[in-house]
């Protein structure tokens, strides 16, 4: 079963405790557009459990924190996680609830959220194959059933393969491996917005 606590328990925690292991799970474009000065870029579909749990040896106890943007990434993160024997806690209502309540942001380049990118790419295939069934043979219907069968899998299960998908396109990545340390931080990062 997952454990999660509340952006404000975190930032509460950050204030008391100097070594505080925060990965953020969502995408490099994501991360550089606005992340957590503490936080590390560890993308979900790149969480390599054996290097997280050899990074972590002798401390597989202790709380690894997991964010992404609203809570589902972290929640599956967490999961494999917890499945490789770490202990592993989601923060609920990710970054959008942290920068809700006003903590403090490192910005950088702004980019489309995942969430934005599958609504377009569905979008884009279920008006592509209406007007192709409309214009050329009926048989490009099952196209557009395709992708509502699949925003109710979606839903249902709370996981997306064409997010997945979609996070390893090249518009969504920044270099050629996670953002680990703070030096990496600043160098794709221009700003921190406090409030």
């Amino acid at each position: 079963m997952n454990t999660s606590i509340t952006p404000h328990r975190l930032a509460a925690l950050h204030q008391t405790t100097e070594s505080l292991d925060l990965i953020d799970v969502r995408t490099p474009a994501e991360f550089r557009e606005g992340h957590i000065s503490f936080a590390r870029n560890v993308p979900l579909d790149r969480l390599d459990l054996r290097a997280i749990s050899a990074e972590r040896n002798g401390r597989a106890n202790e709380p690894l924190y997991v964010i992404c943007r609203t809570g589902s990434r972290g929640e599956l993160a967490c999961q494999k996680l917890e499945e490789a024997g770490l202990n592993a806690v989601n923060i609920e209502g990710g970054m959008l609830v942290w920068d809700a309540a006003g903590f403090p942001v490192v910005r950088g380049k702004a980019t489309i959220s995942l969430e934005r990118q599958v609504r377009i790419a569905i979008g884009l295939v279920v008006l592509s194959s209406s007007v192709l069934a409309l214009l050329h043979h009926p048989f490009w219907i099952g196209l557009a059933a395709f992708m509502g069968a699949g925003l109710i899998f979606s839903g249902i299960t709370d996981f997306c393969g064409l997010a997945l998908v979609l996070g390893r396109m090249p518009w969504n990545q920044v270099g050629t491996k996670p953002c680990t340390t703070t030096a990496d931080q600043e160098a794709m990062c221009c700003s921190v917005r406090r409030t």
